[in-house]
Formats: structure tokens, C-alpha cells, sequence
């Protein structure tokens, strides 16, 4: 059993989407995961339309006229999906615990009652460094860290890993960290920009998988539903699906999506659709790259795995089927843009460089 907290100082990076979108993700590769929501903004709860009126609050403070015991408060949101939720007095233990003996260790006991029911338990923290997050980091075994293109989350990133030591110099408790990137819009130059600096910083412990910017991830929430249970077609579902399997175990058997066969009208869609397309091969010679990817208006300016280029001899190749038309393209080399060399079809963009053009016949 693994404990992960989902932490950054900063707001608005992603992390209480990362927390619920992992657990969906986690059950439905089979395991039994429990998100507990420690965020007094209640996120998490509201993201999954549960009702927080007994909290994570009604557990640990000494307090409170309704005491409760975990096992009464915990939601069930899917099939080995369960949640503990959270409400606004849950920012109140920041001060009730503050002169507690043994205040760092409220969660982990907590923790220890039910732990032995689940594979995986993710606690979303709240946007801050106080008890509430040192408790989550001091009952965990690892932490991510989201991080979206922004210098600031960066920062936050700095001041959380500072923590994470003092945990483990002052109460002797290691926690692998790692991060992750998430709301990446790869239509931004910034957002590759940033990409490459956060590489730089951070290569030793970031995530291979990248959590592109998808609409439906902000419309499962409001939704009250997981991304996957929401369109798990969409990237988003794909992108947190990708990341469950890179966090689960080497070695344990991981599960595909469930997906339905397709119907019979469907096939026939898919087979109209597939007809007309024409293969095209893509290269690049660039023997010193360390990884190459080809994007245009073919695939919307995304970046995923679908448009990493593979190395052979130091050349870079990759066959895309497009249907006839003309497209615009670019290769993205090491995180930097540039055009293809060896076509002198090109054109310039509103960004002052140059796109190179391919005619589909």
C-alpha cells in the first residue's frame, strides 16, 4: 500500500485535478484507491459532487460535537474509487493543532486504521505549507508535485522540496518526490519555453508523462465526475491514465482502458474515415538531438506520443496517414521549433519564423 500526496504551495496548477483523475485512474487499472480531500476549499468534493457536510474534520479535531471515526465519513465515487471529503472547517486545524504534542502525526494515525483496505491513497493538500500539508507529507511514502508553465509554480515547487527535508531531517521520514507537468498548451511557445527550463531544473525527478490543457477536464468537474468517466476517449483521460501506469508498480500486469467494441455503424464510420489517407514519412537529420517531435496544423499543433519522431542513425523518422491537403509543420527539437531543412516549401508565421508546407495528394 502507497501513500502519495498531490502538493504545491501555488494554486491553480492543477493539483486537485491531478488528485482526482489519478485516483479514477488507479482504480481502473484495479486498484482500490481512497482520495482524501485536505483542502478546506473542498475541491476535490465538489469535483466529485460529494457532500462534505462530515469531513476529514469531524476525524482528527478534538473539538468538535460530532466526532466521527474515517470509516463513517468515507464516500464511495466509483468501483474502488472511495473518498474522504472535506469542508471549510477543515482550514480551522491549522490552528487547533498548533500547540498539539504530536501535531504532525494527526493524519498518519488516521491513516493507519484503514490502510489495509487500499492499494493507493492520494491526499490532496491544500494550496499552502502549513501543519495541514506536513501532515500529509510526514503519512506519505511519496509526493507529486504539479507544476503548470508558469515561473511562480516553479517557486513553489523550490519551497515545497525545502519541506519535504525538513521532514525528513527533523522526523525522519524520507518521501520520494516527484513532478509533474501539467495544463501544458502545446499551441504556446511559452509553454515549451517553459518546459525546457523545468527539464533542465528538475530532470532528476520529473514525469515522463505531461498533462496537456484539455476542456474536459473542466467540464467533467463540473460534471461532479472523474475525466474518464466523464469522455474517457479525451486526452485528458489518456494523459492521467498514461500517469497511473507510470506510478503503478514495475512489473504488476496493467490493465487497458475498458473500452466497448465498436458498433457495427461505427466500424463503418472508422472505415470511410481511414479511406484517402496516404502515409507520409517525416525525417529529420539531427544525430545530437535527444528527442524530436513533428507537429502541425495536421494535429492541431499537439504534442503527444503520437508525433514522437524515432531514431535511426541519427536520423529522425516518423509516417503520419493525412488525408489530401496542404499542411503546415514544423519539427521540435530538444524543445526548440524549426523548420524542416530540406523542404524549400515555407511560409512565414505570425510568430516571426518560418513554417514548412506539405501537399497531400
Amino acid at each position: 500500500m502507497k501513500v502519495i500526496s498531490i502538493a504545491n504551495q501555488k494554486g491553480g496548477c492543477g493539483k486537485t485535478t491531478t488528485a482526482i483523475n489519478l485516483a479514477s485512474s488507479l482504480s481502473l487499472n484495479g486498484k482500490r484507491t481512497l482520495l482524501i480531500d485536505l483542502d478546506p476549499q473542498a475541491h476535490a468534493s465538489l469535483g466529485l459532487d460529494i457532500d462534505g457536510q462530515d469531513s476529514i474534520y469531524n476525524v482528527i479535531s478534538k473539538l468538535t460535537p460530532r466526532k466521527l471515526r474515517i470509516e463513517n465519513i468515507i464516500k464511495s465515487v466509483e468501483d474502488r474509487f472511495d473518498i474522504v471529503p472535506s469542508n471549510i472547517l477543515v482550514g480551522t486545524l491549522e490552528q487547533e493543532l498548533a500547540d498539539e504534542i504530536g501535531r504532525e502525526l494527526k493524519l498518519l494515525d488516521v491513516i493507519a486504521i484503514i490502510k489495509a483496505h487500499y492499494d493507493y491513497i492520494l491526499i490532496d493538500c491544500p494550496p499552502s505549507l502549513g501543519i495541514l500539508t506536513v501532515n500529509s507529507i510526514r503519512a506519505s511514502d511519496e509526493v507529486i508535485i504539479p507544476v503548470e508553465m508558469s515561473r511562480f509554480s516553479m517557486q513553489g515547487v523550490d519551497h515545497l522540496i525545502d519541506i519535504i527535508s525538513l521532514i525528513r531531517d527533523r522526523l525522519n521520514h524520507p518521501v520520494v518526490y516527484k513532478v509533474l507537468i501539467t495544463m501544458f498548451d502545446s499551441r504556446l511557445r511559452h509553454s515549451f519555453a517553459m518546459l525546457s527550463k523545468i527539464r533542465e531544473k528538475f530532470s532528476d525527478i520529473l514525469f515522463d508523462t505531461i498533462i496537456h490543457v484539455n476542456v474536459k477536464l473542466k467540464e467533467s468537474a463540473v460534471m461532479g465526475k472523474a475525466v474518464a468517466d466523464y469522455d474517457k476517449y479525451c486526452r485528458g483521460s489518456k494523459d492521467y491514465f498514461s500517469l497511473a501506469k507510470e506510478i503503478l508498480t514495475p512489473g504488476q500486469a496493467i490493465k487497458e482502458p475498458i473500452f466497448q467494441p465498436l458498433s457495427e455503424k461505427m466500424q463503418e464510420m472508422v472505415r470511410v474515415e481511414s479511406e484517402g489517407l496516404t502515409g507520409i514519412t517525416f525525417s529529420l537529420q539531427a544525430p545530437q538531438a535527444h528527442s524530436v517531435y513533428v507537429t502541425g496544423s495536421f494535429n492541431d499543433w499537439s504534442l503527444d506520443e503520437s508525433c514522437r519522431m524515432k531514431e535511426e542513425d541519427g536520423r529522425w523518422i516518423l509516417q503520419l496517414p493525412l488525408k489530401p491537403g496542404t499542411y503546415k509543420y514544423q519539427f521540435i527539437v530538444d524543445g526548440k521549433w524549426q523548420e524542416d531543412p530540406t523542404n524549400p516549401q515555407q511560409e512565414r508565421n505570425s510568430f516571426g519564423d518560418i513554417n514548412s508546407l506539405i501537399e497531400v495528394k
